[in-house]
């Protein structure tokens, strides 16, 4: 029986190619086969042409592989290939089923390394210049999502930090502005929503929290809200 292969579950970063890490990049032009996430896109892909490409994408309601399918490919395409990538958008560690995946491989006897990406609460702080933390004014942050196991409702909790990044948050963006507000956040208490960060359709609008709760327009992609103290524009700050 041929030797297991090694999967490297790799960060794509936010979005723009360029933002990948160099060993990521590197890892990605060596890749036999790559599993990617629908947020993966074209340019990204375009540094692993050699390799075998397979969509695993997972979006918000929408249709999407099961977390279960894409293990077993995992582990298929290990028992067949040596260098197996499994990329990922934003960060494998931070909202990006990980556990499920390593906890699969691992059971396996399947050799694994995380290379990790950039987070797009990072990506979104810098295309914004709007550090999420602020000396005398905000020193704690969160990151978090709604969003739970399937078959599972939603959770309502909320951190009680300085910062609040929601990822995920188009959808819960009136829920989460109407748990603050009854929480007593002020109303015009600054938020910063960041649609396709780093990506050519990038889009970033500025509001308050009383305006969150209002509800936001249509989006057309992965949505970041960030809400906070230190979110407020410096004097000389660029809308």
């Amino acid at each position: 029986m041929a030797a297991l292969g090694k999967v490297y579950l790799i960060g794509a970063g936010p979005g723009a190619a360029d933002l990948i890490t160099v060993r990521g990049a590197r890892l990605l032009a060596q890749a036999e086969v790559v599993l990617y996430d629908a947020l993966v896109t074209p340019e990204m892909l375009a540094l692993c042409a050699q390799a075998e490409l397979i969509s695993v994408g997972k979006r918000s309601g929408q249709r999407s592989t099961a977390q279960t399918a894409i293990n077993q490919q995992l582990v298929e395409c290990a028992q067949r290939y040596q260098m197996v990538v499994r990329l990922k958008g934003g960060d494998p560690m931070l909202f990006g089923r990980a556990d499920e995946e390593l906890r699969a491989l691992e059971a396996e006897g399947i050799e694994v390394e995380v290379v990790p990406g950039i987070t797009t609460a990072l990506a979104a702080a810098a295309v914004t210049r709007q550090p999420l933390t602020r000396r005398g004014v905000a020193r704690s942050v969160a990151f978090f999502t709604s969003s739970t196991a399937p078959g599972e409702p939603d959770h309502p909790a909320l951190p009680a930090t300085d910062t609040l990044v929601q990822y995920m948050g188009g959808r819960e963006a009136v829920g989460t502005a109407t748990r603050l507000l009854a929480e007593g956040r002020r109303p015009d208490l600054p938020v910063v929503v960041v649609e396709n960060c780093s990506r050519a359709d990038q889009r970033i609008r500025r509001l308050t929290l009383a305006g969150l709760g209002e509800g936001l327009d249509a989006t057309e992609g992965p949505v970041l809200v960030m809400i906070g103290e230190a979110l407020q524009l410096r004097q000389h700050q660029p809308v």
